[in-house]
């Protein structure tokens, strides 16, 4: 691509995040202005605006790097091998285990030491 295409591409690309800019900056407003409507319909309002900031995103460089990545990212959560149910049971046993011994064992470090300090400053009340 010549030094021109460059420029041009992204001149375009600031174009349209500036668009996108200009669109949600609009929907904020269009919040406040319309804030006596119904909230589905602010709501599906909202759906729209960011539905059409995201296509338009998704047209410059930097917008296609990034759906290149979540569609990648999508095929890596489909290899990863998720636990079963008796799994997911067992270390959730042994995380409240170890939890409830390391309370119990800081309760007792608290215990001592506030009784060391009381002794120590014959602070007993």
């Amino acid at each position: 691509m010549s030094i021109k295409g460059e420029h041009l591409q992204k001149r375009g690309d600031r174009l349209k995040w500036a668009s996108v800019v200009i669109l949600l900056l609009l929907g904020i407003a269009a919040n406040y202005y319309f804030v006596q409507q119904p909230l589905p319909l602010q709501i599906v309002g909202w759906i729209v605006i960011v539905c059409i900031a995201l296509f338009i995103a998704f047209q410059t460089n930097k917008g296609r790097v990034a759906w290149k990545f979540l569609k990648e990212c999508r095929n890596e959560v489909r290899k990863v091998v998720w636990p079963n149910r008796q799994e997911t049971f067992q270390t959730t046993l042994v995380v409240v285990v170890v939890v409830f011994i390391f309370a119990i064992a800081m309760w007792g470090m608290d215990s001592f030491l506030m009784w060391a300090i009381t002794w120590l400053t014959g602070a007993r009340g």
